[in-house]
């Protein structure tokens, strides 16, 4: 087992609603006792035996951080604190939230980067108020590199938790790091707020994982800047509800060459990410992350007999009774044996920002470890925890779960022996330099 370290790691999410604060405070609530760290793979995860490795837990083999470690900040659109945006947020109780108010209120925001025009429904009152996207970004950067320095920080990891905005095409202005620039000085409406937050994390050396469909870490002048700054770059989407499922049983339906012919998504949710949805343009986006997954896992260009005809739509609806329990159900038209027709239906009663929570945990440890491992750009070992996982050029997105897990885990191994190595030859250098002297002091007293 490697030992824990001393470093102190900056840990800032853009957006302190539901998921930052349900994330933050599941972190000092397992740290007192009052939870467990469940969905978490970095802290409740097993390594499974290799020729060349037994099974181990994940935190057993790693130096992952520990609660103390992590200093927590972030960017929201109004100025209340972390304790004041999860009561709002409504998902943690109120019996829990007074055990750790005292942590969540030391937690206040910085302001945020806002553009109505990318996100509606939503009102903001907290904002930076630089004119030009460039300046913008500049404030961003400022804001990094200044918690670095006040909080001591060693590295620094950024997690996008906020909303969905609209739906943006790739353009010229996203091709290179020189034309991105150019678009950040004239305001080009084709740099939304999280490219913004993308490239000022990525100027300052912050590993950047995308939490919403919007398009920023997928362009390719920011993935080549990502690399040459050597900061891992990873997203886009959590994978929590509706999209989880399919990916568990999409791949176990291909296994059994049944075909599906149509699957129908719907869901009704009700906290501020539903609100947003209900914009065209935002939903857009999540609905191209969303419908992406299915054509991926079945292949029906491949199997055109199963899935060549298949039908696919998805569904968000905004009910506020419901707040961050959001309900998904699917109906699935499948068929099997000479083309006898069967149904399955799932009713997923899920909670959006308990099940992304864990998510994060695992996102900023991972993220973390991969810089001290040198690892940068896409991580694309990562599609485990996204809706649409990024892959290099060329090499298409792998979104069957059980092959990203593999993929995960793999991952982890190359790490587990990069830190054993680099213990191992930090030992020996400490050994080197206390002998030496010894040494010389010994042919010192022959004299």
């Amino acid at each position: 087992m490697n030992s824990k370290g001393a470093d102190r790691i900056g840990v800032l999410t853009v957006g302190m609603g539901a998921v930052a604060t349900t994330f933050l405070g599941g972190m000092f609530a397992v740290k007192k006792g009052l939870g467990l760290p469940v969905g978490s793979v970095s802290e409740m995860g097993t390594l499974p035996a290799t020729d060349a490795n037994k099974k181990v837990k994940v935190k057993e083999a790693l130096p992952t951080l520990t609660t103390d470690q992590m200093i927590f900040g972030g960017w929201e659109i109004t100025s209340d604190n972390a304790f004041e945006m999860a009561r709002k947020s409504d998902v943690l109780d109120r019996y829990l939230l007074e055990q750790i108010k005292e942590e969540l209120s030391e937690i206040n925001p910085m302001k945020a980067v806002f553009d109505p025009k990318y996100v509606q429904f939503l009102e903001g009152d907290f904002v930076k108020t630089e004119k030009t996207k460039w300046e913008q970004a500049q404030a961003v950067r400022k804001d990094i590199r200044e918690f670095k320095e006040k909080n001591n920080c060693d590295r620094m990891v950024v997690v996008w938790c906020a909303s969905t905005e609209n739906f943006i095409e790739l353009g010229e202005e996203h091709e290179t790091v020189e034309a991105f620039e150019t678009a950040l000085k004239e305001d080009s409406p084709n740099i939304s707020p999280s490219m913004i937050y993308t490239y000022a994390s990525i100027q300052e050396g912050a590993a950047y994982s995308n939490g919403a469909p919007n398009l920023s870490v997928e362009l390719p002048a920011l993935q080549k800047l990502a690399v040459e700054k050597s900061v891992p770059l990873a997203g886009s989407d959590f994978k929590t509800g509706q999209t989880l499922m399919k990916t568990i049983v999409a791949p176990g339906l291909k296994s059994r060459l049944l075909g599906v012919d149509g699957w129908f998504s719907t869901n009704i949710l009700g906290n501020r990410d539903g609100k947003v949805l209900q914009s065209p343009a935002s939903f857009k986006s999540k609905e191209v992350s969303k419908l992406g997954v299915l054509d991926d896992i079945l292949e029906p260009e491949e199997n055109k007999e199963l899935y060549g005809e298949l039908d696919h739509a998805v569904r968000i609806n905004y009910y506020k009774p419901r707040g961050d329990n959001k309900e998904g159900w699917d109906n699935i038209d499948i068929h099997g044996w000479l083309g006898y027709p069967m149904q399955i239906k799932v009713n997923f009663l899920c909670r959006d920002s308990i099940l992304a929570a864990p998510i994060v945990l695992d996102l900023v440890q991972f993220m973390d470890l991969a810089q001290r491992a040198g690892e940068k750009g896409i991580m694309d070992w990562m599609g485990f925890y996204w809706k649409s996982p990024l892959a290099h050029t060329g090499e298409r997105a792998v979104h069957a779960l059980h092959v990203q897990e593999e993929k995960l885990f793999a991952k982890l191994r190359e790490f587990e022996a990069f830190f054993n190595k680099e213990s191992e030859d930090s030992t020996s250098a400490k050994k080197q330099s206390f002998t030496a002297p010894t040494i010389q002091e010994n042919q010192a007293s022959l004299h």
